[in-house]
């Protein structure tokens, strides 16, 4: 504690509002007042690394610099030019306001004097470095993090040819985002525009992202893949520019399908944010599918999700994600198709693909996957008891159906909320409509 109540107030209140630099000054006023010349160098030193032209706050400095004893100028205006500043004791003349010492005698380590009201604040920063920060920091190494993407720019091979059965998914892609791709005269006679995206949403391991890369494939163009692992970042400004980086590298590389998956956690609904980070992500995004920053002519947004009711609503205005497609579990051929590719390397003896596929409705391809790898681990443990080694057969795979249940039904257990009580605009109508085939209430 000082023997001046006011100051020891007024230090706790800027140790409280540290950047409130009105307070600041007037705390370093009435230290130059009180004869503690250096904490207020201290105080106008914090203004200054702020604000560096504060004529109010170099005043102070000069002051404080010269004449540790002296009392401030009563007030932050430049004072007149016939206006003297009180002297130490036994120092002589007065000297002219805004001088730095005594005239003969320049701060140690200036090297010469100063004009009269000016401030050598490099000689300043090398005697008074312990006390007054640096003015100017040097150009600091670049943060990792921040070095520039570089994306992965696919041929995809595959086409819609490849995609077992879903033949209502493919009528679909095929009318509403490949069939005017394909016929561009017809595309001029009807005003058919290309701008805006396409959203696929269904339940998990039904098939997104090949689809994705099957429409890539039949476009003949290059094929980009991001999830929000790719994006996001801990920097602040990084994963803006993450977006608008992914985005230059599809026009750069257009035609270019360019497949944003999980697209509900990169753009979640603003309002349900409570990150001001992830808010500027959306933002970005839309500003991206805009095409604000850059011409997207040859760029073909997908994205896919999940959770389509999770997205914000601005995403699937027109001219972005303004189209979307239900994938639903894989029908009966598809069923048939991936079971087939699944059990393509091992070793298999009278397998009835049909009735298995019968047997597993509603099954998503990931789950179809894990009855062939459950119905192998079935027959390598038998062969494993009994020294023999034996195929896999019918009677593996129908126990590995009845093991193995459908993960599909968390996921419409929530889409039956949704579909009946918010469709109001009716973006839902496919999938009510499948619910109610299914008798799902």
């Amino acid at each position: 504690m000082s023997d001046s109540p006011l100051i020891d107030s007024l230090t706790a209140a800027v140790e409280a509002r540290p950047d409130d630099l009105t307070l600041r000054l007037h705390l370093a006023e009435l230290l130059v007042g009180a004869g503690r010349g250096a904490e207020a160098i201290g105080h106008a030193a914090q203004v200054l690394a702020r604000e560096p032209g504060n004529a109010a706050a170099q005043k102070l400095m000069t002051s404080a610099l010269g004449s540790p004893t002296a009392a401030a100028p009563e007030s932050p205006k430049r004072a007149d030019a016939d206006t003297v500043s009180p002297q130490p004791a036994g120092t002589g003349s007065p000297q002219p306001a805004g001088t730095v010492g005594p005239e003969s005698s320049p701060p140690a380590g200036t090297g010469s004097p100063q004009p009269a009201g000016t401030v050598d604040w490099a000689a300043m920063e090398q005697d008074l470095g312990d006390i007054v920060p640096p003015r100017f920091s040097h150009e600091q190494e670049p943060v990792q993090g921040h070095e520039d993407r570089t994306f992965d720019i696919e041929t995809s091979t595959v086409t819609l040819a490849d995609v077992g059965g879903m033949q209502e998914v493919k009528k679909r892609l095929e009318i509403s985002f490949l069939g005017p791709l394909k016929n561009p005269k017809l595309r001029t006679l009807f005003g058919k525009s290309l701008r805006g995206g396409l959203l696929l949403y269904g339940p998990p391991g039904c098939g997104k992202t090949f689809l994705a890369r099957a429409v890539a494939g039949e476009m003949g163009a290059s094929f980009i893949s991001l999830s929000i692992t790719d994006v996001l970042n801990m920097w602040v400004g990084s994963s803006e520019r993450n977006l608008h980086d992914l985005f230059q590298s599809a026009r750069g590389h257009a035609p270019c399908v360019l497949f944003l998956d999980e697209i509900d956690a990169l753009g979640h609904k603003r309002s349900q944010l409570n990150s001001s980070s992830m808010r500027t992500v959306v933002n970005q995004l839309l500003t991206e599918l805009d095409g604000v920053d850059g011409n997207n002519d040859g760029v073909f947004v997908l994205a896919a999700t999940n959770a389509p009711w999770d997205i914000d609503s601005a995403l699937r205005r027109p001219g972005r994600l303004d189209r979307t497609l239900l994938v639903l579990p894989p029908d009966k051929p598809a069923r048939s198709a991936i079971l087939h590719y699944h059990l393509r390397d091992r070793p298999v003896a009278g397998v009835d693909l049909g009735k298995v596929a019968d047997a597993t409705e509603n099954y998503s391809g990931a789950d179809l996957a894990h009855v062939c790898e459950t119905a192998a681990e079935f027959a390598m443990r038998d062969s494993i008891t009994s020294g023999e080694i034996r195929m896999i057969n019918q009677s593996d795979m129908m126990a590995a159906a009845r093991e193995v249940r459908p993960s599909t039904d968390g996921w419409f257990a929530t889409a039956r909320n949704v579909a009946m009580f918010a469709n109001e605009s009716g973006e839902y109508d496919d999938l009510a409509a499948y619910l109610k085939k299914r008798k799902i209430r």
